[in-house]
């Protein structure tokens, strides 16, 4: 399959941005924008550039960044309108923005020689498409992307609801760990020896990127509370002791509400919406990842009257997989069992069905390890040949999950599945959207490492 790109436009004036400060020797930093003119053509201008941050008390890290902070300013559209994001690269390096879990054109999905160009430092792209599904989302690159979603370059997408949902407050929590040292100066963001085992991790860990964050929940009422992994990394074991909280959402998909429980594992790319009725005014509730204290829920006054359960948020409009007709397809993720060091190129440690991933050959794409057709159903069979989890992640569609031989499933749709070690997983999909879509481990140290392939729907 050959494709053809041409170079955008190469950008010019930026009239009409805000800035909102000036850094050490005159750097600009840009922030995102609604913008107000109708014949923009764009809802928002949203600039990667560098910004520093301070993660670690008294001292600056060189994070890169969409907007004012990192992680990135929250998006938000209603579901079945368009979002129209004029992308604007001031870093100095290329990236793309890929809209992770959205259901969109392949122009727009953001792979770098699968669906555009890589976009250039001083170039803009502009990114159009409509959203049909409501939930919690995120966007990041597919460009180097060790480096850049560990420099900061994460973002939380929100898609709200057609009608009113019951909930009257929200809090976005955005989990993500850097790898930074004592004095917040980045480390190596992928150690060849790590990214053969579970992965590089960061060392600290923070929500929306502050370290034991504080986050007000109004007393006695109940909050929707979007908790999305934006980390390079971490399965995070989420609990929260003594809580009363409802799952309302996984990934972006509703499910029958249900409690929360003990614990629930959150790995990279996934999200949890959660409904928590906040205990009385001054109690403080612990956001845990297994024991380690992430940060905290404070009970705050509020003269509302005490407020219901809201009712189950409404399906969203997935195709429904025709389990006696479909196609079962396999797909073994292994591990190599060798160190290959070539010069250049990061090391090959990962394969799916013997194939390994080889992030600096642009014609992977063009070689799919599956083609589909289109509108039929299909279920594929998960395989985890390794001691290690891998949260698998599939571009353009949504998938849902049926089976596993490691826990008792109640089906849901989702497009990220957190596979346990050495676990047989079972999830089934209509291929109702056409294109080359990538099939990877969001461990982004596993997908560097060949833990990635293209699947094609014709």
């Amino acid at each position: 399959m050959s494709r053809s790109f041409s170079r955008r436009q190469i950008l010019g004036g930026l009239a009409g941005l805000a800035v909102v400060g000036v850094g050490a020797g005159g750097a600009y930093r840009y922030w995102l924008g609604k913008v107000a003119e109708a014949e923009a053509g764009h809802d928002y201008e949203l600039i990667a550039a560098p910004l520093d941050v301070e993660l670690v008390p008294g001292h600056k890290t060189p994070a890169w960044a969409f907007g004012p902070s990192a992680p990135g300013t929250e998006l938000r559209v209603r579901q079945g309108e368009w979002l129209r994001v004029r992308f604007i690269n001031h870093l100095p390096v290329a990236t793309t923005i890929h809209w992770h879990g959205i259901r969109l054109p392949l122009e727009m999905d953001g792979v770098p020689y699968v669906s555009q160009l890589p976009v250039l430092p001083g170039e803009y792209f502009d990114y159009k498409f409509r959203v049909p599904d409501a939930g919690s989302y995120w966007y990041h690159p597919h460009v180097n992307s060790s480096e850049e979603l560990g420099r900061g370059l994460v973002g939380p997408l929100i898609i709200e609801e057609r009608e009113p949902t019951g909930f009257k407050h929200e809090r976005t929590l955005s989990l993500k760990s850097w790898h930074v040292d004592e004095e917040g100066a980045f480390v190596a963001f992928s150690i060849p020896r790590e990214a053969a085992r579970g992965g590089t991790a960061g060392r600290l860990s923070t929500i929306n990127g502050v370290s034991q964050a504080v986050i007000d929940l109004p007393a006695g009422q109940i909050t929707r509370v979007r908790l999305l992994n934006l980390d390079n990394t971490l399965t995070y074991r989420l609990n929260i002791p003594g809580v009363e909280a409802q799952i309302y959402a996984l990934d972006g998909n509703p499910i029958e509400p249900r409690p929360l429980g003990k614990e629930y594992w959150l790995g990279p790319g996934m999200r949890i919406c959660l409904a928590i009725k906040a205990p009385p005014a001054g109690e403080e509730l612990s956001i845990r990842n297994g024991p380690v204290r992430l940060g905290t829920f404070r009970s705050v006054a509020s003269t509302d009257a005490p407020a219901q359960w809201p009712p189950a948020l409404p399906a969203n409009p997935i195709s429904e997989p025709d389990l006696a007709t479909a196609e079962k397809l396999n797909f073994n993720f292994e591990w190599v069992g060798s160190v290959s060091v070539d010069d250049g190129k990061p090391p090959s440690l990962w394969q799916i069905n013997g194939k390994a991933w080889d992030i600096t050959d642009k014609t992977c794409a063009d070689r799919p390890i599956a083609k589909l057709e289109k509108g039929k159903s299909y279920i594929f069979e998960l395989k985890n040949m390794t001691q290690y989890q891998h949260p698998i992640h599939l571009h353009g569609m949504s998938f849902k999950v049926i089976a596993s031989n490691r826990h008792k499933v109640i089906p849901y749709f989702t497009d990220t599945y957190l596979l346990g070690k050495n676990e047989r997983a079972r999830v089934a999909l209509v291929a109702d959207n056409p294109g080359v879509w990538m099939f990877h481990c969001h461990v982004i140290d596993h997908m560097e490492t060949g833990l990635m392939a293209a699947i094609e729907v014709a």
